[in-house]
Parts: structure tokens; C-alpha cells; sequence
């Protein structure tokens, strides 16, 4: 295991003052590390799991830069959505690369719509060459619904607890009835609403408008470096990306390349918050970086 400092960055994006932590090998490779958090988290992430993922990469050689988007833990400015963080991206890989000048190429690693703003800027910067993907948000009301339908509802089937309500007489069928209803109604009132498949795959005249998950296909496919994709088991955020993989011939088409690697962590929850999970996360991605 190798020597690591940990520093303290300040950088500017605009008129506001970003915060992060570098963590910096002793003998740092020179390919590094930029960790996006997604969510309502700050740097350290859920379970302290970016401070500790950074540190064991960084053991390892590997230098890793982790910072607050504006409006978030420390950082100035008015908090944004995923869709709108690329001007904060952009500066953080410009000072990372200006605090180690013998960076050559960079890593973007994100959770959730963190993932999914990777995929947005990843294809615009020719310094980025890999993306680590965990658990990508791809969420549409009618995705939500229907794997909320499919793995929630039909998990609660075999679960004792319920069974154990229905024949003491303490379940509340008026109650489950009306969730049961309203996930359906989502599902229908959303496949009206949606435009004919020609006109939302069409991002001829800007992407902006088109859904979520097609976007995301438009930023992957644009971008052409190297891909490690982790999802979890135990995750409704997962499973809806992966329905989505599963229904879609362009999706599986494009996974398919030798670009990317795709891993599992079947008993994970959306945050792998145990530490076996953490660890595995890790090794898969240590091991990645140092395969190409």
C-alpha cells in the first residue's frame, strides 16, 4: 500500500467558491479519479462511502478528486439539478489537472444522477476516457411505476410479514388497494401523455426536450472511452435501468461493445452501504483502472 496526503481544494465556478478534498498518492498515476455525488449528499457520501473509496484508491496509486456541487455541503451558489452541474465538472478537471500536472487522462466515477451527469459531459471532454456508472437514474414516471409493479409488488408476495397481516386479520386491504390503483394510473396516464416514438427519439432539434433515458443513450453513445457499470441487486433504480437495457435493442446493442464492463452486486442496496459491498466496489474498480 502506498503513502496518501490528503488536501483540501478551493476552486471557482463563476462567482462561487467550490470546496473539495484531493486525496494524492505518493507516486500518483497518471490516470485519476473524479468522484460526482449525486443526490442531496456532499463529498463524503452516504456511509462516508466516497471518503473511504478514495482513500483506498489512492493506497493503491490511483489519485482521486471528490467536491460539493454549488449549493451543496460547502460549496457557494444556489443548488441545481444533475442536469445543470456541467460548468462545476468543468472546473473541478481543471484544477485537478492544475494541482497534478502529470495527469494525463481522467475518470469520472458517479452514483445515481451523478452517473447520469457523467453520461451529459463526459462525451465534451476529450480528458475524460472512462466512466464508473453505479446504479444510473434513468427514471421516468412510467419506468418508476412499472418497476414498481414488477419487483416491489411481486417481491411483497412471498414475504411472511404480509401473509402473517392477511391471516391475523391486520391487513389493510382498502389502503393497498388504492396504492396498487395509483401506481397503475401512473403508469396509464404517462403512455397517454408520451409523444409517438419517431418524434421522442428525434434529437435533431436538441435533446433537451427529449426523455430522460434517451439523453442518456445520446451522452453514452457520444462518448467513446472506456465504461464500468455496477449495479445493485436490491435496488429499484437498478432494476429500472436494467429494464430498460432489457427492452430496448439499442441499449443491449450498445453495452454489448468491448467498451464496456458490467458487474453485480446482487444482495446491494442503492448506496452499498455495508462495508463488503463498499470494498467490492473498490477492488472492481481498481482493478478496472489498471486494466487498460
Amino acid at each position: 500500500m502506498m503513502n496518501y496526503e490528503e488536501r483540501s481544494i478551493v476552486f471557482c465556478c463563476g462567482s462561487d467558491c467550490l470546496y473539495g478534498i484531493l486525496t494524492l498518492p505518493e507516486h500518483a498515476a497518471s490516470r485519476g479519479v473524479l468522484i460526482l455525488v449525486g443526490g442531496p449528499q456532499y463529498r463524503a457520501g452516504s456511509h462516508r462511502q466516497f471518503t473511504l473509496l478514495a482513500r483506498q484508491l489512492a493506497a493503491n496509486g490511483i489519485p482521486v478528486f471528490r467536491f460539493d456541487f454549488r449549493g451543496m455541503g460547502d460549496s457557494e451558489g444556489d443548488a441545481r439539478t444533475f442536469e445543470n452541474v456541467e460548468d462545476d465538472v468543468r472546473y473541478a478537471i481543471d484544477r485537478l489537472f492544475a494541482e497534478i500536472p502529470s495527469l494525463s487522462e481522467l475518470v469520472i466515477l458517479g452514483l445515481c444522477d451523478a452517473a447520469s451527469a457523467a453520461l451529459f459531459y463526459a462525451y465534451q471532454d476529450r480528458r475524460v476516457t472512462g466512466l464508473i456508472l453505479l446504479n444510473p437514474w434513468v427514471r421516468t414516471e412510467e419506468g418508476s411505476a412499472r418497476v414498481y409493479l414488477k419487483h416491489y409488488y411481486t417481491s411483497r408476495i412471498f414475504e411472511r410479514e404480509l401473509w402473517r397481516k392477511i391471516w391475523s386479520g391486520n391487513f389493510n386491504y382498502a389502503a393497498s388497494i388504492r396504492s396498487l390503483f395509483g401506481t397503475i394510473s401512473a403508469v396509464v396516464t404517462e403512455r397517454r401523455e408520451i409523444a409517438p416514438p419517431v418524434a421522442r427519439n428525434n434529437c435533431k432539434n436538441g435533446c433537451d426536450s427529449a426523455p430522460l433515458p434517451e439523453r442518456m443513450f445520446q451522452g453514452l453513445e457520444r462518448f467513446q472511452g472506456k465504461v464500468l457499470l455496477i449495479l445493485s441487486g436490491n435496488d429499484l433504480t437498478a432494476q429500472e435501468f436494467s429494464d430498460l437495457v432489457k427492452g430496448s435493442r439499442k441499449w443491449k446493442k450498445l453495452l454489448a461493445s468491448p467498451r464496456f464492463s458490467r458487474f453485480s452486486l446482487l444482495e446491494a442496496n442503492h448506496t452499498f452501504s455495508r462495508r463488503e459491498w463498499r470494498d467490492q466496489i473498490a477492488r472492481w474498480t481498481r482493478e478496472w483502472l489498471y486494466s487498460w
